[in-house]
């Protein structure tokens, strides 16, 4: 071969590259050209922010002690800068660089009020919520949201090690008596913190190791008890759950304490984490404690964990539905008005290979609908939360990763779902049919499953089979598995993981292509 020569197979590719590329050219020359299809896009990107902007100067919150209405509380911000719970009752001392903690914890009790059944008499009962906690615990210092490791006994989720409210690490399960005591101890080493537990104190299991960077050498180390809210969700009339937070508190008995390390001597010291205060000064809700010699009774209220209460920055984006509908109709008129009007046979004396001629449109639609969704979604969160945050909402925060993931991936769900509506128009050749077929597939699945119209079961294999799964990508607060929270398609958690869910969307919309392609290659324009 000579100098210069180009081989058959390279002109080939070089062919393929240039006839795709001029292709796409052509279907976005034929795209811009029709007012329709243009409007329609403006439109789609239009009603998804006005929606949005609408429902968040539609949602107010206040807050009140008795009859004075007072400036909502807003929630500590933990190490990694999320709204976290921290809140609970603290005997401490002083620790001055390594050192550890052991105790031994031989009850745990509580008190749960449940919902009154005669009006003005107060219903509790004795009892202790799932995932209330008692052990001991190192921490920065008693500022709300400082770093802290712990090892804990809890409710119903036996032995733990948590740290910075969204780590969890599992021990060995069962729960505490005076009978069946469990043995605590969390031992500091620099930056390392481990957790031990034992049934006898004299065997030791290793429950997790945790590096927390940055510690000051001196800390605060004792024993601490906390008990969430008692959850309780019940089946609404018409399906989905409703649920509702009680008060609970948990007292737990400490004994067999030691300590190791340079640690500061005289009395305990003694904090309520986090008690919230009447207008009087008074505590509501106190926690406490009594020691008798080298047994400690320590009760509280409260929790150490992720804060959820408030509203995600997916709550601006209540626009979707309508603008997606849009987008729908968009996508398939771009291949069906073809047929319609009798161009198709154009379009393909121009590009006779038809598969990569409907490429070419999908390419286009899915280009042209991510840039009008990713406007969108941007300008919705950008001002829908100064909206949220000016309405006296609170807004939880969260990573610029995560803003990015959920804007970028609004505007992927809408770029996806437009390749499968064009797919199903290519598959129907007729506008009604694939604009219905579209919708009953992506919205309507997530409308039941959202609108508290089924049962949670059913409603979260909606979103885990059919196309509407993709919207999970929008979801910014995680669900964790140490926090009783009702994590469920009605207060916005989806079944799948944010990007699982956009792909059971993408293989729906490949598939569909697929199909189309076969269909346009063996039928007849």
């Amino acid at each position: 071969m000579t100098a210069g020569t180009t081989t058959p197979y390279r002109s080939d590719l070089r062919a393929g590259r240039d006839g795709m590329a001029q292709l796409v050219r052509a279907e976005w020359t034929k795209f811009r050209t029709v007012r329709g299809w243009v409007l329609g896009m403006v439109a789609a990107a239009l009603v998804t922010v006005l929606l949005g902007l609408l429902t968040a100067s539609g949602s107010h919150t206040s807050c009140s002690k008795g009859p004075v209405e007072v400036a909502c509380p807003t929630p500590p911000l933990g190490p990694d800068g999320q709204a976290v719970s921290d809140k609970f009752y603290f005997v401490h001392r002083q620790l001055e660089g390594d050192g550890g903690i052991t105790v031994r914890v031989t009850s745990m009790t509580g008190q749960i009020r449940l919902a009154d059944l005669t009006p003005g008499v107060r219903r509790v009962v004795p009892g202790v919520v799932p995932w209330a906690k008692a052990g001991v615990i190192i921490k920065e210092s008693t500022r709300q949201g400082s770093p802290y490791a712990a090892v804990m006994v809890t409710g119903e989720h036996g032995v733990r090690m948590q740290h910075n409210y969204v780590h969890d690490t599992a021990g060995r399960p069962g729960g505490v008596s005076a009978r069946s005591p469990r043995w605590l101890r969390l031992v500091r080493s620099g930056d390392t913190f481990t957790g031990y537990e034992s049934a006898d104190g004299r065997r030791w299991t290793r429950v997790g190791t945790v590096r927390l960077a940055g510690l000051p050498s001196t800390v605060r180390i004792g024993l601490f008890t906390a008990s969430p809210g008692d959850l309780t969700v019940t089946q609404g009339d018409f399906g989905g759950t409703i649920a509702a937070a009680r008060f609970a508190e948990a007292t737990a008995v400490f004994d067999q304490v030691g300590l190791e390390g340079r640690t500061s001597g005289g009395a305990w010291s003694r904090d309520d984490i986090g008690v919230t205060t009447e207008l009087d000064g008074s505590s509501h809700h106190p926690g406490g404690s009594e020691q008798s010699g080298g047994r400690f009774t320590v009760t509280g209220v409260g929790d150490i964990g992720p804060d959820e209460e408030g509203r995600s920055i997916e709550n601006t984006l209540s626009g979707a539905l309508a603008g997606l509908i849009v987008v729908i109709v968009v996508a398939v008129l771009f291949i069906t008005a073809e047929y319609r009007r009798g161009l198709i046979r154009t379009t393909l004396l121009a590009g006779p290979r038809r598969g990569r001629t409907l490429a070419a449109k999908a390419v286009v639609v899915a280009a042209v609908t991510f840039v009008a969704g990713l406007a969108a979604a941007a300008a919705s969160v950008a001002i829908g939360t100064r909206i949220l945050r000016a309405n006296g909402n609170y807004v939880l925060p969260v990573s610029a990763l995560t803003e990015v993931r959920v804007v970028a991936g609004f505007a992927a769900l809408l770029a996806v779902a437009a390749v499968f509506a064009l797919a199903l128009g290519a598959l129907f050749r007729r506008s009604a049919p694939a604009v219905t077929a579209a919708i009953a597939m992506i919205v309507l699945p997530h409308i039941l499953a959202t609108a508290s119209v089924l049962p949670t079961g059913v409603a979260q294999w909606l979103l885990r089979l059919t196309p509407a799964a993709g919207f999970a990508i929008q979801q910014s607060i995680p669900e964790y598995s140490h926090v009783l929270g009702n994590y469920v398609p009605q207060a916005g958690y989806y079944p799948l993981a944010p990007w699982a869910g956009l792909a059971v969307l993408c293989g729906y919309a490949a598939l569909a292509l697929g199909l189309a392609v076969f269909r346009f290659r063996r039928r007849d324009a």
